[in-house]
């Protein structure tokens, strides 16, 4: 007997917060490179780094004029941050100001050249960095002209980076890496050119074996999709 209830994704498990202390340093650093205030809150804990994002998005929003390096601090900010919703507060703006492609492309390189830390978090990042389509026709999926041209503008990064994230969750051993990674990828062979249809297969076993739950659920939803 088949059951057609709904599935749904589990929540990505959270960070270890062995890995903190780096966000907190890098925020504090972005803050004051704004010559911004650093938070009240007592701190660092989480409270403070709610506070610190919230300063670093309304100090953005009134300045006047952006100092240069801004672009880096950002970036690194929105890898760093922990959190797979609030990072968005350093990537969303980091795309307004300096252009989709641009902040595409330092997130593939952060994925190939940097630490696990930094892959896991430019994965998370990634996400933010996806176009907001809108639909002539919802039901069929057709975009507005706006909305096909933003997307074919980024196309070839959106492959460059499909690519480089199926070979980096297959070469890695880091658990929080591999989790992060596994919800965007393009899992069923489909939807991928023939040319990376090892690598689709190759990344389904690993993750269809593993002995992490959350990869084994992920995998049989995004597999089938």
């Amino acid at each position: 007997m088949s059951d057609d209830s709904p599935r749904t994704y589990a929540p990505l498990p959270d960070r270890p917060d062995d890995r903190r202390a780096a966000f907190q340093r890098h925020v504090a650093e972005l803050i004051e490179f704004l010559g911004a205030e650093l938070p009240a809150t007592a701190g660092p804990g989480r409270e403070w780094e709610h506070e610190a994002r919230s300063i670093v998005r309304r100090t953005l929003r009134t300045a006047d004029a952006l100092p240069a390096g801004l672009f880096e601090q950002l970036v690194r900010a929105g890898v760093y941050d922990p959190n797979p919703s609030f990072n968005r507060q350093f990537i969303e703006p980091a795309v307004r100001l300096y252009g989709r492609r641009r902040v595409k492309a330092a997130l593939i390189d952060v994925l190939r050249t940097g630490s696990d830390v930094e892959r896991a978090g430019a994965a998370r990042a990634w996400y933010w960095t996806g176009v907001s389509v809108r639909y002539l026709d919802a039901e069929n999926r057709v975009m507005t002209p706006e909305s096909r041209a933003e997307v074919d503008s980024v196309a070839d990064l959106g492959a460059e980076w499909q690519e480089a994230a199926l070979r980096e969750f297959i070469a890695t051993e880091d658990l929080d890496v591999r989790r992060c990674i596994l919800p965007g990828l393009v899992l069923n062979a489909r939807r991928q050119p023939a040319e990376l249809h090892g690598l689709v297969a190759e990344a389904v076993h690993i993750a269809r074996s593993h002995p992490d739950a959350y990869l084994r659920q992920r995998v049989e939803i995004q597999a089938g999709e």
